[in-house]
């Protein structure tokens, strides 16, 4: 009896199937198509539980939720034999961090100056996989980013990249900018080597975080990164971390944009996450004046659209805070009546950083006297010192 792996046929279904994955994926714009086996990150479980059981994970309480699924694909979907990993490139034409020596405008990350990823590539992917699975007659499942599926290890078993010390994935060919998706089949595909590690020394993305969020290479402390504070974080940000976000709005590239391997990418070729002009370089005063109708109308379609306006406005208020502008001062005196507690307490410390101490005293005894909000009025009696 011929043993399936050794089977002419079968070796050769294989090879018929995975070159004709490869092929859609080109077509619909991805830059990588690689496989691996359901079973081939066998360290993720006692990584992730480390990650957890350190507390890492913030308030992300869906990581603590979801870790079984997270950590096997089996677990899953018991009948998955092959997961097939999609890498799009969304490199920016520019090193972001430019944008670091302009306190007046706000930085958004690169990921979210246009069309919200997850929907220009789910909508590939499942083009992709009606077609596969007419080809191939399998089942087939589509995850990116939403689902418990912990892409970044999986495709480094792939071979599309390793993940780098900033725990992100890093590319020979894309450096740091890759969107990650996957498709999970049942049938049976010619699998890809496992790309290895070429961080070497380099620390470049360590030391370029701004809230030293890296407790080790490799390690990633959500409790301290940008990213997870202005995106995924609800209510009052750490004052001993705010002076560091800069002018940073939404998410924070500043891991990524260090890598050295970043000189081997070109820029996006999908047009739909090239940055439109409008969100490269936003005036922080224009974000001020946003109302909910306005923050959705100018954000629509947009992945900064997920978090809300008073979030949004919260962030933009620490970068006011940040700038250093007398300018900004009107616009976040407005805020201290916004009908958001959230938002009236950054707009409290963003004018502690921008007013003397006597004009901030003065709107400070007019506040406290209606202010019923704790966390709002916590802000207030903090600067306290500072106006005497």
């Amino acid at each position: 009896m011929i043993e399936p792996q050794t089977d002419p046929k079968i070796r050769k279904r294989r090879e018929v199937l995975t070159r004709f994955l490869r092929q859609e994926a080109a077509a619909q714009g991805f830059d990588l198509c690689r496989v691996t086996l359901p079973d081939a990150i066998p360290d993720a479980p006692h990584r992730l539980q480390a990650f957890l059981d350190a507390g890492r994970h913030g308030t992300m309480s869906w990581m603590e939720e979801t870790k079984e699924r997270r950590a096997d694909p089996r677990v899953l979907w018991s009948d998955v034999r092959s997961v097939v990993m999609f890498g799009m490139n969304y490199g920016p034409d520019e090193d972001p961090r430019h944008l670091q020596a302009l306190p007046d405008k706000a930085a958004i990350s690169v990921y979210a100056r246009n069309r919200d990823y997850h929907d220009v590539m789910k909508g590939k992917l499942k083009e992709i996989a009606t077609r596969f699975a007419a080809r191939a007659g399998a089942d087939v499942k589509v995850f990116v980013d939403t689902a418990p599926v912990m892409e970044k290890p999986l495709a480094a078993a792939a071979g599309l990249g390793w993940q780098g010390k900033h725990t992100n994935l890093v590319s020979r060919d894309f450096g740091s900018w890759l969107f990650l998706g996957s498709l999970f089949t049942t049938a049976d595909l010619e699998i890809d080597a496992a790309e290895r590690d070429h961080c070497g020394s380099c620390r470049a993305c360590l030391d370029a975080c701004p809230t030293d969020a890296f407790p080790a290479p490799y390690q990633i402390d959500a409790r301290r990164c940008i990213s997870y504070l202005t995106i995924e974080h609800k209510g009052a940000i750490d004052v001993a971390l705010r002076p560091a976000f800069g002018n940073r709005i939404y998410g924070c590239d500043d891991c990524l944009s260090a890598c050295p391997w970043n000189k081997f990418a070109a820029a996006a070729r999908e047009m739909k996450l090239v940055a439109r002009e409008d969100l490269k370089a936003p005036d922080i005063a224009f974000f001020l004046t946003l109302d909910d109708a306005a923050f959705r109308t100018h954000f629509s379609g947009s992945p900064v659209k997920r978090i809300g306006r008073d979030r949004f406005v919260r962030n933009v208020l620490i970068a006011a805070g940040n700038s250093g502008s007398s300018e900004l001062v009107k616009a976040c005196e407005a805020l201290l009546g916004d009908p958001s507690a959230e938002v009236r307490g950054m707009a409290v410390w963003a004018l502690s950083q921008l007013l003397e101490g006597s004009h901030f005293e003065t709107l400070r005894q007019a506040a406290l006297g209606h202010e019923t909000d704790e966390s709002v009025r916590e802000e207030w009696m903090r600067e306290t010192d500072r106006c005497i």
